[in-house]
């Protein structure tokens, strides 16, 4: 399947994910297939328990389908997977000893990137998304939304063709979560990258152009 010619960033096919065994196993997945383009704007919605946080880890590689296969055939021509798919969570992801921009750099760091130009790049990210003033303080003296926020600056700053966000935000007060959205859209505009996002929040849900929604672990119809 593919978006105006291109080759699609991640494919699934029939992709199923089974957590543990005999009586007590659980199906969190179930013959999942679809694609997702260059681009593409996505939320996958539905209640708790339906599948949607564990068809997000499918997406990002951080889990392995029991049965079907995941391929990312627009990433890997890129290079390393890895680099290629931000990651945003629910719950808190930044290193507590690390300052915001230590943590924004983290991961450019890792990935070889000289720790002056990581923390430019960081202070970049974090200039765009008006957190600039944050730079120097320590998790614990942000807030919630501050703290997505800052994930969402280190996505930004490594600049990856695919964003993943998990139920960003799940713990946050209405006009937070609505805030935090507008940066997750503002990072994907500036990396021209595919959104693909999570989420039982109907006001979340409107402001994303494609909607898959689980039930039971399998794809309803999408519109």
């Amino acid at each position: 399947m593919t978006l105006d010619g291109l080759t699609p960033l991640v494919t699934l096919t029939a992709v199923s994910k089974t957590f543990g065994s005999g009586e007590s196993a659980v199906v969190a997945v179930h013959g999942v297939s679809g694609s997702v383009a260059a681009g593409a704007r996505i939320a996958i919605t539905g209640p708790s328990g339906s599948g949607k946080s564990t068809l997000v880890h499918l997406l990002a590689g951080l889990e392995r389908p029991t049965h079907g296969t995941v391929e990312w055939p627009g990433l890997l021509r890129r290079g390393q997977l890895g680099h290629q798919i931000g990651l945003v969570f629910q719950g808190p992801s930044l290193l507590p000893p690390l300052t915001v921009v230590e943590n924004v750099a983290l991961p450019l760091v890792i990935s070889g990137v000289l720790e002056f130009e990581a923390h430019g790049r960081a202070r970049d990210a974090l200039r765009i998304l008006d957190i600039g003033d944050l730079a120097a303080k320590l998790p614990e003296e942000i807030s919630g939304g501050q703290s997505q926020r800052v994930a969402i600056a280190r996505v930004l700053a490594m600049g990856p063709p695919l964003i993943l966000a998990d139920e960003p935000t799940g713990q946050l007060d209405q006009a937070t979560a609505a805030h935090v959205l507008d940066v997750l859209l503002t990072a994907a505009d500036q990396l021209g990258a595919a959104l693909v996002v999570s989420t039982h929040d109907p006001a979340v849900v409107q402001r994303l152009s494609t909607r898959w929604p689980m039930r039971d672990g399998s794809l309803a119809a999408r519109t």
